[in-house]
C-alpha cells in the first residue's frame, strides 16, 4: 500500500484533490491531501517556503508514513522536491504535476523569469500575498465553467514569502525516483531544467492532454497516472 501525500499549487488547499482521492482509495492505497500553511483553512498562519517544506515533512513523520508517494502540483513542486530528500527511506517516489522543480538557491519567481515582475507586483499590491487568478485567466486549460467557478471560489491569497525565498537542496534532484507529468495545454514541452532531469534513468515523463489543473479537468486520469507511478 502506498501513502499518497498530495500538495496542490498556489491559492489551493487539500480540497483540490477531492475528485482524485476516491480513485486512490478504491485501488487500496491511503491518501493524505495536505493544506500548506497560510492557505485555505490555514489562512493567517505565517509562512515562508521552508515553512511549507516543514509542513510536508511533519505530515509524513507525524503519521509515521512509509512507502510515501509525494505529489506536488505547480508551485508545490518546489517544497515537495525539498521534502522528498528530507524524508529519506520513507520515500517511494515523487511526482511533479506540471510543476516547477526546486533548484538550490533559486525561488519560484527566479525560476519563472517571464512572470516574476507580475508576481512581485501582485505581492506588493496585496499586502504580501499573490492574489488568486480571475475566471478569465483559466480559459484554454480544458476546464468547464463549473470547474473554473469551483477553483476561483475556493482559492485564497498565497503567502508571498513562499514564492520569493530560495530552495535548499542537499543533493542533486536527479537522484530522486521521480515522475514528471506534463500537461500539454499549458505548453508542449517541460522547461529546460526538467528536460535535463529527465535524462536520468530514475526520472519518467508522462504527458496528459489537458491543462494545468488536471485534478479538476481530468481527476480520474490523473489518479491513474499516480497509481502507475506508485507501482514503479
Amino acid at each position: 500500500m502506498a501513502n499518497f501525500v498530495l500538495v496542490a499549487g498556489t491559492w489551493l488547499g487539500s480540497w483540490a484533490w477531492d475528485e482524485v482521492v476516491p480513485e486512490l482509495r478504491a485501488a487500496g492505497h491511503a491518501d493524505h491531501p495536505l493544506t500548506l500553511s497560510g492557505l485555505a483553512e490555514k489562512q493567517g498562519a505565517p509562512a515562508g517556503q521552508q515553512t511549507h517544506v516543514q509542513d510536508i515533512v511533519e505530515e509524513v513523520e507525524r503519521r509515521d508514513l512509509r512507502d510515501v508517494v509525494l505529489v506536488g502540483h505547480s508551485y508545490a513542486g518546489i517544497p515537495v522536491g525539498q521534502a522528498a530528500e528530507r524524508i529519506g527511506e520513507r520515500l517511494a517516489r515523487v511526482v511533479f504535476v506540471d510543476s516547477i522543480v526546486p533548484a538550490d538557491g533559486e525561488s519560484f519567481v527566479s525560476a519563472w523569469p517571464d512572470g516574476r515582475a507580475m508576481v512581485e507586483a501582485s505581492i506588493d499590491k496585496n499586502g504580501g500575498f499573490w492574489a488568486p487568478l480571475t475566471a478569465a485567466e483559466f480559459e484554454g486549460q480544458g476546464l468547464t465553467d463549473e470547474q473554473i467557478a469551483r477553483i476561483v471560489g475556493g482559492s485564497t491569497p498565497h503567502p508571498g514569502a513562499t514564492l520569493t525565498e530560495p530552495a535548499v537542496l542537499a543533493r542533486p534532484l536527479g537522484e530522486l525516483p521521480a515522475t514528471y507529468i506534463k500537461c500539454l495545454l499549458d505548453g508542449d514541452e517541460p522547461s529546460p531544467d526538467v528536460v535535463a532531469l529527465l535524462r536520468d534513468e530514475r526520472w519518467r515523463l508522462v504527458e496528459m492532454d489537458t491543462g494545468h489543473w488536471p485534478m479538476f479537468s481530468q481527476p480520474r486520469r490523473l489518479a491513474q497516472v499516480l497509481l502507475e507511478a506508485a507501482g514503479r
